[in-house]
């Protein structure tokens, strides 16, 4: 008995067991079956269990599984002993990798989604508990093996062919025959955007469904869709036309997308437990500081600024989340270097402003960025994340690209932001969008 609450690994990925410290007095016993705070502290991941299921073995020898479900659950004892096994049945270089241990009282396994558990009870009128984070249905998709797979080969305490096993399970097939369960996917919104493009190529199993599928600015769109079969959403759409923002109807839009929309898509990543990436702006900010770190507070100039930080404060709420800011994004379709280049070709010579800074940002840096803090599970939070290099302005920029397409980069004539803007109906920007 552990006197410490711990948490161990296994072959297994994910697959984890927990020593829980028992009190004991001459009533018995008392244990926290489940602590959140603790166990999480520990290292059990906050897999917010929705249902608690009992089952009573009145002999020993009884004998279930394997059972792989499409949900994650918390299994231990209340009363008596059993011996537990678990095979991998998930896709993967870890599928058929077999574990087992005894089970009483004081020792618990999280067992991940789509790894098969089967346990065989060690003494009489046994009690085996269990929560999980989906309610059960009739149409779960379920994988299974069979209890006597000679790859797997389970060594029993008692034999097979002593036990109370059902019908159903005898019949379960050889591991050789078994579907791996496929992992959840991930669901790019705006995937046909420059960003949403960038994060195609890298998420090549991902959905990544049309705006009439799914719309930001129609959430009813987001209700027929099963979000079960999600882990992760991706919202790389948005309102993103400064200027238009300062306008009638592009005001009424960009709340509507960038913050009503949004709304919608963080309770449906708080009721499903989903982790939410929500792509942000340099624009929550006034650009008055040198640099702008992750916990600076909001600061906007424009409607869309605003529409940003009010996003940003709703997926906040999210348990899984990840507010990613950028700046100055450039990619596979219409963006400020591809207006140079056509500028370039065709003989103008723009003035363009020489007192905003920042760096570009490409599409693929950045989804590459996404993907990275993914995959390494960086702690949940505000993240800042461009491209490299050194601080520039947006006449630099300018200049670099007509170089680049063999015009003299003095065609370009630096210019005040007040000078640009005059007699224009165009949105306040930020006049230094350098981001931590």
């Amino acid at each position: 008995m552990a006197d410490d609450l711990t948490v161990e690994n296994t072959p297994i990925p994910g697959l984890l067991v927990i020593s829980i410290p028992l009190l004991n007095d001459a009533r018995g016993w008392f244990k926290e079956n489940w602590q959140r705070e603790k166990m999480v502290a520990a290292g059990l991941p906050d897999f917010r269990p929705i249902q608690n299921n009992m089952s009573f073995n009145g002999l020993r020898g009884t004998t279930r599984g394997i059972h792989a479900e499409p949900w994650d659950k918390l299994i231990s004892v209340a009363h008596g002993r059993i011996f537990g096994a678990w095979v991998d049945l998930r896709a993967g270089d870890s599928f058929g990798t077999v574990f087992s241990v005894e089970l009483g009282p004081e020792t618990a396994v999280f067992v991940p989604r789509g790894v098969g558990n089967s346990y065989q009870t060690l003494e009489d009128n046994t009690v085996y508990t269990y929560l999980v984070n989906e309610h059960w249905r009739a149409d779960a998709l379920y994988r299974a093996v069979n209890l006597a797979d000679e790859t797997a080969a389970i060594n029993w305490p008692i034999p097979l062919d002593e036990v109370e096993i059902s019908d159903k399970d005898r019949e379960n097939p050889r591991l050789a025959d078994v579907e791996p369960m496929q992992p959840r996917k991930t669901l790019i919104i705006g995937g046909n955007g420059q960003l949403g493009r960038a994060l195609r190529v890298l998420y090549p199993d991902a959905d990544a469904p049309g705006s009439s599928e799914l719309d930001l600015r129609r959430p009813e769109t987001f209700q027929a869709r099963d979000w079960r079969q999600y882990d992760t959403i991706i919202n790389a759409a948005g309102f993103t036309n400064v200027d238009a923002a300062e306008t009638v109807e592009g005001r009424r839009e960009a709340w509507l997308i960038n913050v009503t929309g949004v709304a919608a898509l963080a309770r449906i990543a708080i009721e499903h437990n989903l982790t939410l990436v929500h792509v942000s702006s340099d624009y929550v900010f006034d650009g008055e500081a040198d640099s702008h770190s992750t916990t600076e507070g909001f600061s906007p100039l424009g409607v869309y600024g605003q529409t940003k930080a009010a996003g940003d404060a709703v997926v906040s709420t999210v348990p899984r989340h990840y507010i990613i800011r950028t700046s100055w994004v450039i990619g596979d379709g219409p963006n400020f270097i591809r207006t140079m280049q056509d500028l370039a070709a065709r003989g103008v010579e723009p003035k363009v402003v020489d007192d905003q800074f920042g760096r570009i940002t490409h599409t693929e840096d950045l989804a590459a960025g996404i993907r990275s803090l993914l995959d390494g599970s960086a702690p949940y939070g505000t993240h800042h994340l461009t491209s490299g290099g050194p601080v520039t302005s947006w006449f630099d920029v300018a200049q670099d690209v007509f170089a680049k397409a063999g015009r003299d980069p003095n065609s370009v004539t630096p210019i005040s932001t007040e000078e640009y803007s005059a007699g224009k109906a165009v949105s306040p920007r930020p006049r230094n969008s350098i981001l931590d």
